[in-house]
């Protein structure tokens, strides 16, 4: 199916099958990937994402964006579903590689609208002077990247990862509680997981790992996130 952009990899020739692209142009079918991606990733994390977000095709994706996508007039802007004040902005990078200059342009926005969390994706990757510049604004916003490379596919949706849910923090306490451990005694997933990046897991976060098990049906683990 032309909707369908399960590949793999990032394989320009791949890509760039008429089947693959929806009769979209070779940019404008990586991008429309990467945002069906990062509407899957809002949703998993509890954000809430418009109909029109999630319903996506090729075809909607060109007539909102046009045949070339301004990746500026891709931003989105979320709320929790349990929490209207918990808002997050998705910023789509037109640099090929991310410097200072349009970071400042991201944070003046959000601290216009009062908003302390973001997710930037990259065209290509962020210069190390941006790096620092997100190290040290840390304690005012905390903006995740990932490359559009690494969203071309969403991971949580192959065959070979289990499903994980990150747990509440009553959910947490509970389960601490049930079993008389401290978060400390749990076995580790590390912050750079790409599954703990998908779910944007922070420190002290613990995460539920359900996999299929031949004799019980299914076998439950927890981890817990080092940082973040």
């Amino acid at each position: 199916m032309a909707d369908d952009m399960d590949i793999a990899n990032d394989d320009p020739a791949a890509i760039a099958a008429p089947t693959v692209r929806g009769g979209l142009n070779l940019d404008a079918a990586r991008l429309f990937r990467v945002y069906r991606t990062i509407s899957n990733m809002l949703s998993s994390r509890g954000y809430m994402v418009t109909k029109e977000m999630r319903e996506t095709t090729p075809a909607s994706f060109k007539a909102r964006f046009s045949e070339h996508p301004s990746r500026e007039a891709m931003t989105v802007l979320v709320e929790k579903a349990d929490d209207e004040n918990n808002q997050l902005f998705v910023f789509f990078a037109e640099e090929e590689k991310v410097g200072v200059k349009p970071i400042k342009v991201f944070t003046d926005r959000m601290r216009a609208e009062g908003v302390a969390n973001a997710i930037m994706v990259l065209r290509v990757d962020i210069t190390p002077f941006a790096k620092t510049a997100l190290s040290e604004m840390s304690g005012d916003f905390r903006i995740e990247h990932f490359k559009e490379a690494e969203l071309l596919v969403d991971i949580t949706q192959h065959q070979l990862v289990p499903v994980h849910q990150v747990l509440t923090p009553t959910e947490k306490s509970e389960l601490l509680k049930r079993y008389r451990l401290k978060d400390t005694q749990l076995p580790r997933i590390q912050p750079n997981d790409p599954v703990a990046r998908y779910y944007g897991m922070k420190r002290g976060n613990v995460v539920k790992i359900i996999r299929p098990s031949e004799t019980a049906g299914r076998y439950v683990t927890y981890r817990v996130c080092l940082g973040g």
